[in-house]
């Protein structure tokens, strides 16, 4: 347990300490600034829980964008630098490496959620919003935030370099997303898996209406725990060559 949580402090300390961590850091935050004042704050009455529920919408994507950029230096920075000796050489186990380098980038993107929370209550000045509805979105952004590291993590154990490593989480996160759109043009039972494995359109949407819902909250844990346990085979198999 303490070889895991210094790893993952480390890596945590890493996006603290490098223009690269607050570079994503202030680009989310600056995107999804000018998302909210351009999409979300129009000049058009609406509902609070509508502007609430775009908020969340356009906070998903630079969600998942900025897990797949936190991700793609973890391992992949390992091997081109070629320190990915010294955690061979380490007495930690694969799962250690792959779950604390996930749980330091895990913790940096939390770190980002967190500070978007300025936006949200700018609704309260002119409207009025439940904090379980933005506890609930909120819970659903660092769930598809969990699900996007995992997958970027898993992209940087199988590249051997970091733009590779991003164009491999990138891949597979965009397939995942698009699991809808296959689910409309097949047919059952092929169309209810896709449907199902897709990562926003039946399970994030929830949430961002201010609705807790297990289903999802298990599917996003089982999503990051299969891209870890493939990213722990694939540092086994490499260790055993």
């Amino acid at each position: 347990m303490s070889s895991l949580v210094l790893i993952a402090r480390r890596e945590l300390a890493a996006y603290l300490n490098t223009a690269w961590g607050w570079m994503i850091l202030a680009g989310v935050l600056l995107i999804d600034g000018l998302l909210f004042n351009a999409f979300a704050l129009t000049n058009a009455a609406r509902y609070s829980a509508d502007v609430l529920e775009d908020f969340f919408f356009y906070s998903s994507g630079t969600t998942m964008v900025a897990g797949v950029l936190l991700t793609m230096r973890l391992l992949a920075e390992e091997k081109q630098t070629g320190t990915i000796v010294l955690l061979d050489t380490a007495p930690v186990s694969e799962a250690q490496i792959v779950l604390g380098k996930f749980l330091g980038a895990w913790a940096f993107l939390l770190i980002i959620t967190g500070l978007t929370l300025y936006m949200p209550l700018l609704i309260q000045i002119n409207g009025k919003i439940g904090w379980s509805q933005i506890g609930a979105g909120y819970l659903g952004l660092a769930s598809l935030g969990a699900a996007a590291v995992a997958i970027g993590t898993f992209g940087s154990a199988v590249a051997r370099n970091q733009l590779f490593a991003a164009a491999v989480g990138g891949i597979v996160l965009v397939s995942l997303l698009l699991g809808w759109l296959l689910g409309r043009v097949t047919e059952a039972p092929i169309s209810e898996i896709m449907s199902y494995i897709a990562l926003f359109d039946k399970h994030y949407q929830p949430f961002m209406r201010g609705r807790v819902n297990t289903e999802s909250l298990v599917f996003y844990g089982s999503t990051v725990f299969a891209f870890l346990l493939l990213a722990t085979r694939v540092l086994q198999f490499r260790r055993q060559q």
